[in-house]
């Protein structure tokens, strides 16, 4: 029976020593940190041709979030940027090339929907995570359960901004112009419509034109015949700083309802004293005066001399979202990335609290701002 009880207090002295010495050699070496999670994501975003004024803000704001992230230590992230030049098909190359031969763990892009809606089915047949940071339109992330996005959809901001307007303007009229060649502005343009609907507004008519358009007048002549309360236009910053400029000068002085390719300031300086009175719903305002967007505002100036803009602000957040997950991951593993950032809740980013919901899409409040002094102030 002793030597039984001797046996046993052997065994457990063992099993002790080596689960001590296996503690021991797991720790890494004299107290040092362990090893960073290393990952490489691409980037799809507009660097040249219409629509690169988007691109810069975007890959500004990812720059700027991954020195940041790769100076804590916790995450090392490597950017791929590739171009798309506004084109459906650049960007389907160049997210072939990013998941095939660069083989990226996620995608941060593109930055159109009309882009989204060819590589996002291949980044989701292919299952690599990808999360657009400008992609409003409807039915992004029901591509596919690799597809997500941070960015505000058209569905939640333009009732805001249509909202504000109706209520304070006390309008009853209006006109609807938009893009009708593009997935976006279509997009921005349907919910318009609905919204106006369910408002019971009476639209007086609607008006269409393409992209890279130079000459409004024939459609704003129009409308100004059927005098509206307000137009409601859904265009990106190019097409819409030019319709501002020609509406206002036709003597067109209602106020604007602009979709979410108006949140740029280069609208206001294409457009300058033109863009006074739009008003816009944006999940982001650089005055909003919190300390995390004071430090962001201030880090983004110093690096680029210039304000962030929503689009530069939503990229950043989004690279931390990505970097958040990947450390729940563990691993630069993409279907585990995929579930790490599906269970993404109440993420504290410089737009505010971030979630997404059970489809991977926004769970966020927009703002309502018009354009006043020369700058995007809150609408009250």
């Amino acid at each position: 029976m002793k030597r039984n009880l001797r046996t046993s207090v052997a065994l457990a002295c063992l099993l002790f020593s080596l689960l001590f010495l296996g503690a021991r050699e797991a720790r890494p070496a004299n107290g040092a940190k362990a090893a960073p999670i290393r990952a490489r994501i691409g980037v799809i975003s507009i660097l040249t041709g219409q629509g690169a004024g988007y691109g810069e803000a975007i890959t500004d704001g990812f720059k700027l979030a991954r020195d940041e992230i790769n100076a804590k230590g916790a995450v090392n992230i490597e950017l791929v940027i590739e171009d798309s030049g506004a084109k459906q098909e650049q960007a389907l190359a160049a997210a072939q090339k990013l998941i095939n031969s660069d083989r990226v763990v996620a995608i941060l892009g593109p930055t159109l929907s009309n882009e989204m809606k060819v590589v996002g089915p291949e980044a989701n047949a292919s299952g690599v995570p990808i999360l657009g940071t400008s992609t409003t339109a409807k039915g992004i992330p029901q591509i596919g359960k690799y597809v997500f996005r941070n960015s505000l959809p058209e569905s939640l901001a333009i009732p805001a901004s249509i909202g504000a307007v109706v209520k304070k303007y006390h309008v009853r009229k209006v006109a609807l112009l938009y893009g009708n060649d593009d997935v976006f502005t279509k997009s921005g343009f349907d919910t318009m419509k609905e919204v106006s609907g369910r408002l019971g507004l009476k639209i007086l008519t609607v008006q269409e034109f393409q992209k890279g358009q130079a000459d409004y007048k024939a459609q704003l002549t129009r409308i100004a015949s059927l005098k509206p309360d307000a137009i409601f236009c859904s265009a990106l910053y190019e097409e819409g700083a030019v319709i501002l400029s020609q509406a206002r000068k036709m003597g067109i002085s209602v106020p604007f309802v602009g979709g979410n390719g108006f949140n740029s300031p280069k609208v206001v300086e294409i457009a300058k004293g033109a863009a006074e009175g739009l008003v816009v719903a944006t999940p982001w305002f650089a005055d909003r005066g919190t300390p995390k967007v004071k430090a962001f505002v201030a880090r983004y100036g110093k690096a680029y001399g210039r304000k962030p803009d929503q689009f530069a602000a939503q990229a950043y957040d989004a690279l931390y979202i990505l970097a958040n997950a990947l450390e729940r991951a563990g691993a630069a593993d993409r279907g585990r990335l995929r579930d790490a950032l599906a269970a993404t809740r109440n993420f504290d980013g410089v737009l505010g609290k971030f979630s997404f919901d059970a489809g991977r899409d926004v769970e966020m409040q927009p703002v309502v701002l018009i354009v006043k002094d020369g700058k995007f102030q809150p609408f009250h």
